[in-house]
């Protein structure tokens, strides 16, 4: 065993039992990071604005601090980019992380010298959790490939800016410098089908350990590795058992993985955004991310259920139960306030505080009042390709109302297949089946005749890589909804057909 290996062992030891420490004590590890807060933005524009020096519990905050999302905090975020100091945070951004957004276009957020070591002891505490419990330290000494966008950054008004993922990278230990891959002159390059095709020729004859990635996007390096070598990726790094993820549910991806890969290999679900590192999985046997309580972020919780009622009920971490749909508020030490992310997440555990992403307060369909959110519709899809053994490339759900005279209206399930199966009725059954199981709304609207049983629409190779090119959001940390409201991306889908 190397030296680096033995001092990771006893390095996870001690980042293990610090979280213990503060995940036994959640409440109060929540009202120092609030307080702490409070206190240090208090003589910001925003904080005196809005009464901080008055505020003493999460109580007095929701009633002086209304919810907002990026629209909501523009104006300050605009003149921080302008250069201003002393709006949301103390001082300015060191960063500015731009961001494509979901729903807002670009976003430009805030990273300050107190929030960023977050973004990164985050990310290495979820490796230290994997030692910790596993034993297995053998791919510290191998090469570790993290695909992300490019650390080149602009200048404005004295702030850097560029990609979360991209400023994260300046931010690599020493340590793991010589194990890092790819070059830097790779990772500068801006088109990502060139890069890829770059990177899988800097690799392909490395000893790569530890790959990293939002999965629809290593999905195209291993199949380019493949296509270069003739060898499933899991035969050519034979080192190769750790896949870290975040971004997207995996699920959907585990089938096409383990083919491309040949084997199984071990994975860590991260939950990581521009505005912060939320959570991660830090335990093998437990799909659960655990909440980082102590990283710089107060968190609120309000029913998704009743979200868009005037004044919902903002509940703080003692008050949540698992098995309920939630909107994620953050407030943070880099001067987000109560700010909604747009995600619903479910807590699996409250002995610690672990939860699942289960969706976008954006991203759902229910054009006739079926609620339908991404949760649903990913465990209905998981569950379709255990049964039978099918696997795909990616898919999305939109209404389809346009039906012809005397036909129900229904959900459009698009579905890019790695191979056609041959039982798409049965398919499309099971999924319906699953979704009423799943969702009451749903099953009330088809067996009143409301709706009828979804339909599967299959779409040709490359589709959702055409649409993400034809967006300009092809690679990176950007990725496909899993349904919508409306048809804008399912009718573009289609047209990409002829």
């Amino acid at each position: 065993m190397s030296i680096k290996s033995i001092g990771a062992k006893v390095f996870a030891k001690k980042i293990v039992r610090g979280i213990e420490s503060w995940a036994s004590r959640p409440v109060e590890t929540q009202q120092k990071v609030f307080l702490k807060l409070i206190s240090e933005a208090r003589n910001t524009q925003f904080g005196k604005e809005h009464g901080f020096s008055e505020i003493s519990s999460a109580a007095d905050f929701a009633s002086k601090v209304p919810i907002r999302d990026y629209e909501g905090l523009k104006e300050y975020m605009d003149r921080m980019v302008a250069g201003e100091a002393d709006v949301l945070w103390p001082g300015k951004p060191i960063y500015i992380a731009k961001t494509s957004g979901t729903t807002s276009g670009a976003k430009y957020i805030p990273l300050t010298k107190a929030s960023m070591p977050s973004h990164i002891d985050a990310a290495r505490n979820a490796l230290l959790c994997y030692i910790h419990e596993t034993g297995n330290v053998k791919f510290v000494d191998g090469k570790m490939i993290f695909l992300q966008g490019s650390p080149e950054m602009t200048e404005k008004n004295g702030i850097k800016i560029g990609r979360l993922s991209g400023i994260v990278a300046h931010y690599v230990p020493s340590y793991l410098l010589k194990n890092r891959l790819p070059s830097w002159e790779t990772n500068c390059i801006e088109d990502w089908e060139t890069k890829v095709d770059a990177i899988v020729k800097e690799t392909k004859n490395e000893n790569m350990t530890v790959i990293s990635g939002i999965p629809s996007w290593v999905q195209m390096y291993f199949e380019r590795l493949q296509t270069a070598t003739g060898k499933k990726v899991g035969h050519l790094f034979k080192g190769f058992n750790l896949f870290i993820y975040g971004g997207v549910n995996y699920e959907p991806y585990r089938n096409k993985f383990e083919g491309l890969i040949g084997r199984k290999v071990d994975s860590i679900e991260l939950y990581p955004a521009s505005e912060g590192f939320f959570a991660f999985q830090n335990e093998q046997n437990d799909t659960g991310l655990l909440l980082q309580l102590n990283s710089g972020i107060f968190y609120e919780f309000v029913e998704a259920n009743n979200f868009f009622v005037e004044n919902p009920k903002r509940l703080t971490i003692g008050q949540v139960e698992t098995g309920v749909q939630y909107v994620m508020i953050i407030s943070t030490n880099a001067g987000l306030w109560a700010y909604n992310i747009g995600d619903t997440v479910m807590f699996t555990s409250v002995k610690p505080y672990k939860l699942i992403v289960s969706g976008r307060i954006k991203h759902f369909i229910s054009a006739f009042g079926e609620h339908v959110i991404g949760k649903e519709v990913e465990q209905a899809m998981s569950e379709a390709m255990q049964q039978f053994g099918f696997s795909i490339t990616e898919f999305t759900v939109a209404p389809f109302t346009e039906t012809e005279a005397g036909e129900l209206p229904y959900h459009e399930w698009m579905i890019e297949f790695d191979e056609l199966p041959s039982k798409l009725e049965e398919i499309a059954g099971f999924i319906d089946r699953s979704m009423q199981r799943q969702n009451s709304y749903y099953r009330d609207l088809i067996e009143g005749k409301v709706l009828q049983r979804l339909k599967i629409t299959t779409l040709k190779q490359d589709s959702f890589n055409n649409y993400m090119r034809s967006q300009g959001k092809l690679g990176g940390q950007n990725k496909i909804p899993r349904l919508a409201n409306d048809r804008k991306i399912a009718d573009q889908l289609s047209s990409l057909q002829a």
